[in-house]
């Protein structure tokens, strides 16, 4: 079995704010993770990440919020979006 990108989309706001997010299941997990999923969840500006979710090989789940990194207990798609969304809202200021 290949990787399969089950989503590719991608905003720009008219302020300069971009929303990129990426998510491909994989054959195996990203190890630590324990899931079959591979994704990237970005929000910021060129050159600056204000909100991310990843699960980078070797650390996992895990969130920055501008630059600080926190682990992430990843449990469905679903929380992971409804998680970013919260935390992209907050940093637009649209809480």
């Amino acid at each position: 079995m290949k990787a399969e990108l089950l989503l590719h989309h991608r905003i720009d706001y008219d302020d300069g704010g971009i929303v990129e997010m990426v998510i491909w299941k994989v054959p195996a997990p990203v190890l630590p993770s324990d899931h079959g999923l591979k994704y990237s969840l970005f929000y910021g500006r060129p050159g600056i990440r204000e909100v991310g979710y990843d699960n980078e090989r070797g650390k996992g789940d895990h969130r920055h919020i501008r630059t600080i990194e926190m682990p992430y207990t990843f449990t469905s798609v679903e929380q992971l979006m409804r998680d970013f969304w919260s935390d992209v809202r907050t940093a637009r200021g649209n809480t």
